[in-house]
């Protein structure tokens, strides 16, 4: 067997030789920014989405976080087609591979994957790695910290978009002081440019309620892969909900996160110098990835270029669970590779785990 390697995210497999694997490029950009002040009005002032509801005051009353919600999503959308979601207990698990590079690694096939539920290892009834449609949110920081930075990652939205599956719908969330859905479902990058240059960042950063906001408005979805794309420069001063609720209601969720994260190396406040850290931990947790960005925002089309090209170049497995209870426990999940041979050694990424179904 012979491999090769990408030059540029662009090649298609077309161009390889047969059986080969191909090696779609993704790098990352590290440098500074700095972070800027803030204006006077709020601009999501007169969007008419309600904000996330209050958090609850016993974790009882949080169990499960979504499903205890007050349908915020729903209210937003009252227009949205209901669809009807049939359980057939196939546990899907999305997943991407990439070399000690960083590139993302394609071509693989289903032999070269073991899937373990709860240590348990398990028989992959359904394996794909088509670039399938997706609906993904995007939650976009509108504080007042993004002011000199907004321009440029409103563009680095608009080609993460373009280059996404036409097929793809997708909705944004924009925040500063409170969240709200400023582009409803559409798969059309034109509606969200034109919603965009709109807006002006103004304000604090309410980030832990605004991806509350797309997990639950990702309920809706026409489709079953489900992704969130965060595009944020700092750490929360201003949710209602904690680190530690949001943590629940990501594990909760079937939703890949994402984030372009646009750090400050000097940041002023605590909130922001644990900005990474939060971003790392919830994108890892659902077998999505962070991507730092420095004082260079002129690397943020490339970076957003390269996350849609991860997300249309995933692997899928399905197993049906060998355990049958449906007890609503945690089931943890591990993807161990079995790489051809020559290849170096390989990172996959995969969501950590899943709730059983309860009767």
């Amino acid at each position: 067997m012979r491999y090769g390697t990408a030059k540029t995210l662009g090649d298609s497999r077309a161009a390889w030789l047969p059986r080969a694997l191909a090696l779609g490029l993704v790098a990352l950009a590290v440098a500074s920014i700095p972070v800027c002040g803030s204006a006077q009005e709020n601009p999501l002032d007169n969007v008419q989405t309600p904000a996330p509801p209050p958090p609850p005051k016993s974790p009882e009353e949080q169990k499960p976080l979504i499903e205890g919600a007050d349908n915020v999503a729903a209210q937003a959308t009252s227009h949205r087609d209901a669809r009807l979601r049939i359980d057939v207990n196939l546990v899907q698990v999305p997943l991407t591979v990439t070399d000690p590079m960083n590139r993302l690694v394609t071509g693989l096939e289903k032999e070269n994957f073991v899937v373990y539920d709860n240590n348990i290892g398990q028989t992959i009834k359904y394996f794909s790695s088509e670039d399938a449609p997706l609906t993904i949110g995007i939650i976009f920081d509108l504080s007042g910290s993004m002011s000199s930075k907004f321009v440029r990652a409103r563009k680095a939205l608009t080609e993460f978009l373009r280059t996404s599956n036409p097929q793809d719908e997708f909705f944004v969330v924009g925040f500063n002081d409170r969240p709200a859905v400023i582009v409803d479902y559409t798969s059309d990058p034109d509606d969200v440019e034109a919603r965009m240059v709109m807006l002006k960042p103004e304000n604090r950063t309410a980030l832990i309620d605004a991806v509350y906001l797309g997990v639950d408005h990702l309920r809706q979805a026409k489709y079953d892969r489900k992704a969130l794309l965060i595009i944020s420069d700092g750490g929360d001063n201003r949710s209602r909900y904690t680190e530690g609720e949001l943590r629940r209601v990501v594990r909760e969720s079937d939703v890949q996160i994402y984030s372009i994260g646009i750090f400050d190396n000097y940041a002023p406040t605590t909130e922001e110098q644990l900005g990474p850290v939060l971003l790392k931990e919830i994108c890892e947790m659902t077998g999505g990835r962070l991507f730092e960005v420095g004082g260079d925002v002129g690397d943020l089309q490339d970076i957003a270029t390269r996350i849609s090209a991860e997300l249309r170049n995933q692997y899928v497995l399905g197993y049906t669970p060998s355990d049958p209870k449906r007890d609503g426990n945690w089931r943890k999940l591990r993807v161990k590779l079995l790489p051809p041979p020559g290849l170096p050694a390989l990172t996959v990424h995969f969501r950590q785990g899943y709730y059983a179904p309860s009767e």
